[in-house]
């Protein structure tokens, strides 16, 4: 499992950042390098994804509880206790569920539009009722090779998913997320098909580790667009308003891309809590 570490190598672990499906961790270099200024921060590659080399194994897969479970064992082989554990997207959600895992390891968890479905969509995905997202198909049809890097970046760049991103956050992407072929092109580190699995598969329940997570719990959810039902749902959520919730004005799903300053302001706050 591939890791960045920044910040004072003599503190404990304070910060764990994780990224989103189908990104890697040094796409969120310049959003969390500030931080590391006072705060020892890892940045973890999931599995599928950047410089990780763990396998990848699509067949039967209906969770994305591997990816919680190699996210405990990055916290236990670093000695993590009582850190800040923060995510985007997907990367949120597995920081929430290895959360509710391993408790001694989180003291906090800040989550940028994590992947929340309804209770009504999560009871559909246990019965095997849910019906695939249009993202399943989407990833499926995303191209994979490049004549070269800069072929991507000019291929993504301003376009699609990448409009709002700054050409520094592109270029960390894309340096992290394609590796070389024998042929001289670069392939994407993630695969379409892992991709298209981590899209796919859901049955992990949010609603049940934000009800017996310990720590505090900071929901900052996109206001177009978002997938994360939090913000309709608050009734479900634990009333001791441990876990809350808050919408980023005019923010799309990339909500880090897009406004460092407040993924930062919130980390921070969680940090010096």
């Amino acid at each position: 499992m591939a890791v960045l570490e920044a910040g004072p190598s003599d503190r404990p672990v304070d910060l764990v950042f994780v990224h989103a499906n189908g990104f890697n961790a040094r796409t969120y270099r310049t959003i969390l390098a500030p931080l590391a200024r006072s705060a020892r921060v890892l940045a973890a590659d999931l599995r599928g994804h950047g410089l990780t080399d763990l396998p990848v194994r699509t067949d039967g897969r209906r969770s994305w509880l591997d990816h919680r479970d190699d996210l405990r064992a990055l916290l236990e082989a670093e000695g993590v206790r009582g850190a800040v554990l923060s995510g985007h997207s997907m990367g949120g959600v597995v920081c929430l569920l290895a959360a509710r895992a391993a408790p001694a390891a989180a003291r906090g968890l800040v989550l940028f539009d994590p992947v929340i479905l309804s209770p009504a969509m999560t009871a559909a995905v246990f019965a095997g009722t849910m019906r695939p997202f249009h993202l399943v198909d989407q990833a499926l049809a995303r191209r994979a090779i490049f004549p070269s890097r800069e072929a991507a970046l000019q291929s993504y760049r301003g376009r699609g998913a990448f409009r709002t991103w700054s050409d520094e956050q592109l270029d960390d992407y894309v340096a992290d997320g394609f590796r070389p072929r024998g042929d001289g092109q670069v392939e994407l580190r993630c695969p379409p098909e892992w991709e298209a699995s981590n899209f796919r598969s859901h049955a992990h329940d949010c609603w049940a580790a934000l009800r017996e997570t310990t720590c505090p719990v900071r929901i900052i959810a996109a206001e177009l667009d978002s997938p994360c039902a939090a913000p309709a749902h608050a009734g479900e959520l634990p009333p001791d308003r441990r876990v809350t919730v808050e919408v980023a004005p005019g923010t799309s799903h990339f909500i880090p891309m897009e406004r460092p300053e407040l993924a930062r302001d919130a980390i921070k706050a969680a940090l010096d809590r």
